[in-house]
């Protein structure tokens, strides 16, 4: 009779078990050493991790586009994606403003790319400082240098000059439309004390009109200029000799009319001298809705104040960069709490 086939079942040895961890602590130690390895490397080799994606972009104006790029060009088209946010905050800065800038970024302006973030995710605004270019090749060494820093600009392919803020501002708002698909964009000065925060919830406000010129309003005269010969008609046509704008510091845009700004042919609107007239008289022909915000424009800080500078001393704070500090180590203005806009 055949005997039956015997089963066998295999038992591991000690030896099998000794092996099988040495292999596999030797697969953690070489996996280890890997990660170290290029961990190491990548620091070595310029990589920062906790940087990310580049903050600060430079844009460049379309040389084919109609009209010459000193009055605001067209941006060209880079492939970039319109990020959407509710808002753009420029902060409109210049080459003899690093004490400004060093100033908002020990104060309401965070200077560790991760701050900014978290303030750009908390509310749902984005702020960059604003520059143009100079010829001055040493001015354009210590702006790149503060861009690899800090990462924090919109650069402008446009000429940094005092007499061309108007042409600045305009190229500004064409920029942030071509960047950034927002509700609002902002136009501020970099001599303000702003509290973000309340900014956020000025604009996240409904609102019955799609064009919306929101600011600090006050009443200017309809065109002091000499040289233009068409101030008197208007001026008759207005029964009036002063209209309403915003003071320059700072006011808001909303998408429609910046829309509009984007879509005029270059040189088809005068410039002034003034930039906050300039943009003033162009929503005075733009028929849209002013929006006086005194919150706007605070001579100091108080519980409902969104930006805080010398009125009417000063187009700003009259010491900027002393000031800013002295302003942000008082609990009313930097930690007193976020109520809501109290304005309809």
């Amino acid at each position: 009779m055949p005997s039956s086939p015997k089963l066998f079942y295999a038992r591991p040895s000690s030896y099998s078990r000794r092996s099988t961890f040495l292999i596999l602590c030797s697969l953690i130690g070489l996996s280890g050493f890997i990660f170290g390895f290029v961990g190491l490397s990548r620091r070595g080799f310029g990589y920062d991790c906790k940087n990310g994606k580049p903050l600060s972009v430079s844009v460049t104006w379309d040389k084919s586009s109609t009209g010459s790029t000193s009055s605001g060009g067209g941006v060209s088209d880079e492939g970039q994606k319109r990020h959407k946010v509710m808002g753009f905050v420029g902060i409109q800065t210049g080459f003899g403003s690093a004490g400004r800038r060093r100033a908002l970024r020990q104060t309401w302006f965070p200077s560790d790319h991760q701050g900014l973030q978290r303030l750009e995710e908390s509310t749902g605004l984005v702020f960059r400082f604003v520059i143009g270019r100079t010829k001055d090749a040493s001015k354009m060494s210590e702006l790149r240098k503060e861009v690899a820093e800090y990462d924090d600009f919109l650069l402008l392919d446009i000429e940094e000059e005092y007499s061309k803020l108007p042409y600045k501002t305009l190229a500004f708002f064409k920029a942030a439309y071509a960047l950034y698909d927002c509700d609002f964009y902002v136009k501020a000065d970099d001599d303000i004390y702003l509290r973000p925060d309340r900014l956020s919830l000025l604009l996240a406000k409904e609102r019955p009109h799609s064009q919306t010129y929101l600011g600090c309003m006050k009443k200017g005269p309809v065109f002091t200029d000499p040289k233009l010969k068409w101030y008197e008609p208007l001026s008759n046509l207005l029964g009036k000799e002063y209209f309403l704008h915003a003071y320059g510091p700072i006011y808001a845009l909303s998408a429609d009319v910046v829309a509009s700004l984007v879509a005029l042919r270059n040189n088809s609107f005068r410039m002034f001298s003034n930039e906050d007239v300039t943009i003033g008289s162009w929503m005075l022909a733009m028929n849209v809705d002013h929006e006086d915000s005194k919150q706007l424009c605070e001579a100091d800080c108080t519980p409902s104040s969104i930006a805080v500078w010398d009125i009417p001393k000063c187009s700003g704070l009259c010491n900027p960069e002393k000031k800013m500090l002295e302003l942000h180590s008082r609990d009313i203005c930097s930690k007193s709490s976020t109520l809501p806009s109290d304005e309809d």
